[in-house]
């Protein structure tokens, strides 16, 4: 069993996190990092152990060595071109969320990974939270019908970003490089799960506001009803404005029985068919290299995602997450966009497709 060689590109927050993640996996080693700040790559390779190489370019670092997998961790608005030259190498991706904040790109992008897969290369955009213990369980439980047909969701996001959050990065809070506020940067993680709950939607009814902060173009404050191609009808909510932030909500209704996760653990479940069975025994069981004893939850939610990538590379597989499922989740975060911005609803499958690309979407005051 080889040890896979991984090149992060971006040496902020989140590429920090990856790189605790790969550092836990063992089959996993963090062979190169590559950030145009220079310093900012080499302050985490002096982290790290053993110390991968830095460098400024992606291209420089698959030149250098081999490198198996590329973590692409930049801001938003520029994960399709890394992404399409990590394919083109020949390496397998993993892309941070949301796929890019141009719908177009993403779309197009989608049929250049659809190639590489063909190929052998795995490509997976990052969605930890599907991997969640309790969320395995409430999918498995909808997949299965223990719930019967699903009717409705609501789903919430109560979170709080401060003024200087906004003002630490000149990318933060626009659309070229954040593609949205409160729903795109941090509420995607849920509207991904309700998709993998709920299916495909069919209509989107939104409105956007910025509320509280300051000198940024985007939302901070995102409220839709969503109709799905199954009948449901499901509630989504996404703030930054909500002090001192709140836990994430997720419930799910059905004829035959209900979840509801709350902070991403599942806090209530019932089905028909066994009407005894609480929520803690519904819930798988890990220990995922030490994930248990884990004390920071963040890097346990993407070693669980590595996880699921280092089994695609090794069987063939499809990862649990693929770039198809991001371009729907950008997608409906592009319809919340336009249909606020219309002031009506809109047809999701006409905004998947391409037929509102040239709206100029922008925030309510």
């Amino acid at each position: 069993m080889t040890v896979l060689n991984v090149a992060i590109v971006g040496s902020g927050i989140i590429g920090a996190n990856h790189a605790g993640a790969v550092g836990r996996h063992p089959r996993l080693r963090v062979a190169a990092l590559v950030d145009a700040r220079i310093e900012a790559a080499e302050a985490l390779a002096a982290k790290l152990d053993p110390q991968p190489s830095v460098h400024l370019t992606l291209g420089e670092a698959l030149a250098a060595a081999r490198i198996d997998l590329v973590a692409i961790c930049t801001p938003s608005g520029l994960h399709v071109e890394a992404a399409e030259q990590t394919l083109r190498a020949g390496a397998h991706l993993l892309v941070e969320k949301p796929l890019d904040t141009d719908l177009a790109k993403a779309r197009a992008f989608a049929k250049v990974a659809a190639d590489a897969e063909s190929r052998g290369q795995v490509c997976a955009v990052v969605s930890q939270h599907r991997f969640d213990p309790a969320m395995v369980a409430v999918h498995a439980a909808v997949r299965d019908g223990r719930l019967g047909r699903v009717t409705s969701a609501v789903v919430s996001m109560p979170w709080w970003r401060d003024q200087a959050y906004y003002d630490s990065a000149g990318w933060r809070g626009t659309w070229a490089f954040d593609g949205g506020g409160a729903l795109a940067n941090q509420g995607i993680h849920l509207v991904d799960e309700m998709l993998a709950l709920l299916g495909r939607p069919e209509e989107v009814y939104a409105r956007t506001a910025l509320v509280c902060h300051e000198g940024i173009e985007v939302e901070d404050l995102a409220v839709a009803t969503i109709r799905f191609a199954g009948g449901a009808l499901a509630v989504l909510h996404a703030t930054t404005a909500a002090r001192p932030g709140l836990p994430v909500r997720l419930g799910v209704y059905g004829t035959e029985g209900s979840a509801v996760l709350h902070d991403d653990q599942l806090e209530y479940f019932h089905a028909a068919a066994t009407p005894d069975v609480k929520a803690p025994d519904v819930v798988p069981q890990e220990e995922l290299y030490g994930a248990a004893k884990a004390p920071d939850g963040f890097v346990v939610g993407h070693l669980r995602q590595y996880q699921d990538i280092v089994e695609a590379i090794d069987t063939g597989r499809r990862p649990g997450v693929r770039v198809e499922d991001g371009l729907l989740a950008l997608a409906l975060v592009r319809a919340v966009y336009v249909s606020a911005s219309l002031h009506r609803p809109v047809d999701f499958g006409q905004v998947l497709d391409g037929a509102y690309d040239n709206v100029t979407v922008f925030t309510q005051e």
